[in-house]
């Protein structure tokens, strides 16, 4: 037997090369690489629109509220019918990371991430416009209770406190929420990144080696923050409608207004999922990992959800009639055929007609329709706010303090630049983090290799759980992530 050939020092010496990375993790961290002139150009408007909302701002808190339109009887704005706007955005996260992963549904791992994502930043844009619509931006903390020496308390009986509570408790788990699932995948990028991007991943990875203990008190830590953030889905919408159930206007006070606010902002946020995702997979070629099957699946949420929600207007206009309250009917006369009505037909066509088309498969799976229909679903849901706020103070009982508002330039001005703020922040978000979840689509991906040959870039599309064999193999056996590569 012919003995190998003997080393020399400098071929003992040399280190041995790095093992070649998986295609998933290039594909998925290539959209953290490089700024195209279209990333820029989007970028710069977004910070644009929120420069000229931040000025717009700060000349109101200088001359007053008295520009952003408020006559009597209506000093409920754009303001708030943004801040409800927003609120429900928030809720297609929470929808998709958590109950969705509690009910094992798998389609969910290729977009949990953008949601969840998209959950954090309409939470943050949502709370700077109950500061906004107050006015008195320096005294915002009177709001919080805690011990002071002006002997003043807060009023708990204010549906700004009630909403003060409901977005604080809401941004604290979706922000937590957001992190812990993160950290796997930032331990990925930290051990192939170089320079700043490097500190940054490894103060943000906290140290996370891939271990046995660590992915165990990671999976518990996700599997508890689901059970905690699913009762928020319901509970933080709820609180907002009860901002309008809990008065004596006519159009406002109804028990349905729970379910019908909850079902309408998870409908709204599913949709701006949509919104964001479809030009994300189309930009950045990830149309092996954001499928048609899961974009099928979500246009099957915006029919369930707006079947909901149209119910729920013909339940509001067959109690005003069957009642026999004629401030009540009236009210909802108003709505349709008085000086709003054609905010009440866009909101009518868009939520509730347009996305009858996804019934016809064809256009279920076909994506440029699936985005146009998304786009109107965000427009009608923030005409369905505008129209549940403005009609209702504007026509209340007496006709001689009747009203007709129009939004003012100052208004629509900070509503764009909140549109702008939202688009800045998933802007940047795609270039600093991975928005896939890494660590989940491997898992799909081994599962799928280990049962049946599937193609790893095909595996998101199976939407299968792991078996006990896949789950150990993705198990990292050394103290780097990158044998979890597959």
């Amino acid at each position: 037997m012919t003995p190998p050939p003997a080393l020399s020092v400098a071929d003992s010496i040399r280190p041995l090369p790095e093992p070649a990375d998986s295609k998933i993790n290039r594909d998925l961290l290539r959209v953290m690489e490089g700024l195209s002139p279209g990333y820029l150009l989007l970028l710069g408007a977004a910070m644009l629109s929120v420069g000229a909302a931040a000025a717009t701002w700060i000349y109101q808190i200088y001359l007053g509220l008295g520009i952003a339109g408020y006559t009597h009887p209506l000093f409920w704005g754009v303001y708030i019918v943004s801040f409800v706007f927003w609120v429900g955005i928030a809720h297609a996260g929470t929808l998709i990371s958590a109950i969705l992963y509690l009910f094992r549904a798998k389609w969910r791992n290729a977009i949990n991430r953008g949601a969840e994502a998209m959950t954090v930043f309409a939470v943050l844009t949502a709370a700077q416009f109950l500061g906004i619509h107050v006015g008195r931006i320096w005294k915002a903390y009177f709001i919080l209770p805690y011990p002071n020496q002006r002997g003043l308390w807060v009023n708990f009986r204010s549906p700004l406190e009630w909403d003060t509570f409901a977005i604080s408790t809401y941004a604290t788990i979706s922000i937590v929420f957001f992190y812990i699932g993160l950290i796997p995948d930032l331990a990925i990028a930290r051990d192939r990144a170089r320079g700043w991007r490097k500190l940054l991943y490894t103060a943000l990875a906290l140290g996370w080696q891939g271990t046995t203990r660590e992915w165990k008190s990671h999976s518990r830590s996700v599997l508890h923050l689901s059970g905690l953030a699913t009762p928020l889905v319901l509970s933080v919408h709820s609180v907002v409608s009860w901002d309008f159930a809990m008065a004596l206007v006519p159009g406002w006070h109804a028990t349905i207004f729970a379910p019908y606010f909850v079902a309408g902002a998870i409908f709204s946020g599913f949709a701006m999922v949509l919104t964001v995702m479809i030009p994300v997979r189309r930009v950045y070629r990830l149309e092996a990992y954001i499928t048609d099957y899961h974009f099928e699946n979500m246009a099957r949420f915006l029919l369930l959800t707006s079947a909901i929600v149209g119910y729920s207007y013909f339940t509001e206009y067959f109690i005003a009639w069957y009642s026999g309250v004629e401030s009540e009917q009236t009210s909802f006369w108003l709505r349709a055929f008085g000086p709003y009505w054609i905010s009440t037909w866009i909101m009518i066509s868009c939520n509730v007609i347009f996305p009858q088309l996804l019934w016809v498969k064809r256009l279920r799976t076909h994506i440029p329709t699936i985005f146009v229909i998304a786009t109107l679903i965000n427009v009608g849901m923030w005409f369905e706010r505008y129209v549940i706020i403005i009609t209702g103070l504007s026509r209340e009982f007496d006709p001689a303090v009747w009203g007709v508002y129009t939004p003012t330039w100052a208004e629509l001005t900070i509503l764009a630049g909140s549109f702008g703020f939202f688009a800045m922040l998933f802007l940047l978000f795609l270039k600093l983090f991975p928005a896939i979840a890494i660590n989940e689509i491997k898992e799909l991906a081994i599962h799928a290799k280990a049962h049946g040959g599937a193609k790893v870039s095909a595996a998101p599309v199976q939407g299968a759980s792991l078996c006990r064999r896949c789950w150990e193999s993705t198990r990292p056996r050394g103290p780097f992530s990158r044998r979890r590569d597959g």
